[in-house]
């Protein structure tokens, strides 16, 4: 008898070769991918810190393009910009951000933050810095912030 010849039935379904060796791939990709979606520290860490990085270079670039002194104050999980309202003057309002937003500022997660509050400081209109700084993120030992005071260059 040949096999699917005309009014045989033909034969569906897998092996138990073909099912185990499916089984074995799924439990591998469950051991590998699984604990990186329940661990998300490492990612909050990072967009922490390119949040900070990203709000340090918008509060320079202001201090230049407005002619005026911007002030950055740290909190235990925030960095905060405030602006002064005119040339020579303290830090007296709140600068906006791209959006509008006032005032400008970043929160961290729950599972981020500093690893030691950094000291408030300030971009004068030449750009420049108050001082050097060196900001360290939880979780990004080796990535931290650096600001130069010479030319405010945060990298």
């Amino acid at each position: 008898m040949v096999r699917g010849s005309i009014g045989e039935a033909a034969e569906h379904g897998f092996t138990l070769v073909e099912l185990v060796v499916t089984m074995i791939v799924v439990g591998i990709l469950a051991i590998a991918v699984i604990p990186r979606f329940a661990d998300q520290s490492g990612f909050d860490a990072r967009g922490f810190r390119d949040g900070t990085l990203s709000i340090l270079r918008y509060a320079q670039k202001s201090a230049v393009a407005q002619r005026r002194q911007v002030c950055v104050t740290f909190g235990a999980g925030s960095v905060t910009l405030r602006i002064a309202s005119s040339w020579g003057g303290a830090c007296d309002r709140n600068l906006a951000g791209p959006e509008g937003t006032t005032p400008y500022s970043i929160a961290a997660p729950a599972t981020s933050g500093f690893v030691a509050q950094p000291a408030d400081f300030s971009f004068l209109p030449s750009g420049a810095a108050s001082a050097d700084r060196v900001i360290n993120v939880t979780g990004m030992p080796a990535s931290p912030i650096n600001v130069v005071a010479a030319t405010g260059y945060v990298y």
